[in-house]
């Protein structure tokens, strides 16, 4: 099973992905996520085994409990690519308010996870959300300019669970389903 720890946008701000990827659709060489699938990884755990399932099921909910994280709201907004403007792979929004949290929420399932045996992230965690990926660089003068001159606003949600999301890959993209779900109550 290909697994990853995440937040699930809520329902109510696929049409704001929506119109927010909408405004680089004539950018080439971008791939876009499908916005009801739109979600914060908090942590990419790969390939599991299924005997590791009650293991980690464990553990992640040590981790939200470690966490000591009620729910919470959190705006999304702003946009940002990485890894650089002159290298881009990945264009994504992030967080107006509530990243202190969902990195609180990382943190503690980061630490959990390494324990385990899971591998390390070998960057810093940025709470995002992925718009698209860039597969290759026709469109990059245009998604410069967007990523430097705007600043929108998507929504606001309050993150009442976490989620361990299964990921199975097809040719018409990554299809995600909840393995299980973890309350923050």
């Amino acid at each position: 099973m290909r697994l990853f720890v995440s937040v699930d946008l809520s329902d109510d701000l696929t049409d704001a992905v929506d119109d927010l990827q909408e405004e680089f659709t004539d950018a080439s060489g971008l791939n876009f996520t499908d916005p009801e699938q739109a979600h914060v990884t908090l942590k990419f755990l790969g390939d599991v085994d299924e005997t590791r399932l009650p293991d980690l099921e464990r553990e992640l909910e040590a981790a939200i409990e470690d966490a000591d994280v009620d729910p919470f709201p959190v705006r999304f907004g702003g946009l940002g690519v990485f890894p650089s403007l002159d290298y881009i792979s990945v264009i994504w929004f992030g967080t107006e308010t509530g990243g202190e949290k969902l990195t609180r929420l990382h943190e503690a399932v980061e630490e959990r996870t390494t324990a385990m045996g899971f591998e390390e992230e070998s960057h810093e965690f940025t709470p995002h959300v992925t718009l698209a990926r860039m597969e290759h660089a026709g469109g990059k003068d245009l998604v410069q300019e967007l990523v430097q001159e705007r600043e929108p606003t998507i929504g606001e949600m309050t993150v009442e669970e976490v989620q361990l999301t299964e990921s199975v890959l097809t040719d018409a993209g990554p299809l995600y389903s909840t393995v299980e779900s973890f309350s923050l109550e």
